[in-house]
């Protein structure tokens, strides 16, 4: 790989990169507002509708897409390297939002006191919650996504895709949620109605994301010039 090829791969993965950590946060921020996906009409499990959902659900996915195409086309070591950029990044954003609720807010200020700690009050618990699952779930998806690249020889995109992140996916869903009901951010009873929730709207995203990811392979190996299994190899 020449050099202005190197430097394109550097700028791209510094751009999954920021990517993944953005929705990383953001999701971590916005999680206390919830909403119904009304398409799916009335149907019910345990009480709940099915795919009530916090909208903090919404750009998770996009990590488990990122670290996918990461894993696939830079290795195991950079895609690592991004989770744990992640860590720190949402350790950083609790610290801000830390703070920020310490401190007093003026009369005239168009969110008072109340209103700030109403809405990011919980935040720090939901995001140690959220980063101890998230902890979990990324690392796993790594791991579980080569195992089947090497165990399919690099073939079967989509198995190892899909795979790795709806077992991360479940891991991820059913951590938080004990996490946050442990802390008693969310009530007991609805544990099990947010679980088959969550899981199956994530399980829908990460079928949707498929082509996605094909599309990125095929960008890659065409722009690199890269064999199937082979990875960029960036400083």
């Amino acid at each position: 790989m020449n050099a202005k090829d190197k430097l394109l791969a550097q700028k791209i993965y510094f751009t999954l990169g920021g990517l993944f950590i953005s929705s990383l946060v953001v999701s971590n921020l916005i999680f206390q507002k919830f909403f119904y996906w009304y398409p799916f009409g009335d149907v019910t499990i345990f009480g709940a509708k099915l795919f009530e959902v916090s909208v903090g659900i919404i750009p998770y996915p996009i990590t488990f897409l990122v670290t996918d195409i990461i894993s696939e086309i830079y290795g195991k070591k950079k895609a690592n390297q991004v989770v744990t950029t992640g860590i720190f990044a949402s350790i950083f954003s609790l610290l801000i939002i830390y703070i920020s609720n310490s401190v007093p807010a003026i009369e005239t200020s168009p969110v008072d006191n109340a209103l700030f700690s109403k809405v990011f009050g919980q935040t720090a618990l939901a995001v140690l919650a959220s980063m101890i699952a998230y902890l979990f779930a990324q690392y796993i998806d790594i791991q579980v996504y080569h195992f089947w690249k090497k165990l399919t020889n690099g073939k079967m995109l989509w198995l190892r895709n899909n795979c790795s992140t709806m077992t991360s996916q479940a891991i991820d869903t059913f951590t938080v949620l004990l996490l946050l009901c442990s802390f008693n951010i969310l009530p007991w009873k609805i544990f099990g109605a947010l679980f088959i929730s969550g899981f199956a709207f994530k399980v829908f995203i990460a079928l949707l994301d498929t082509p996605f990811m094909y599309l990125a392979v095929y960008y890659f190996r065409k722009k690199f010039k890269l064999n199937r299994n082979e990875e960029l190899l960036i400083d």
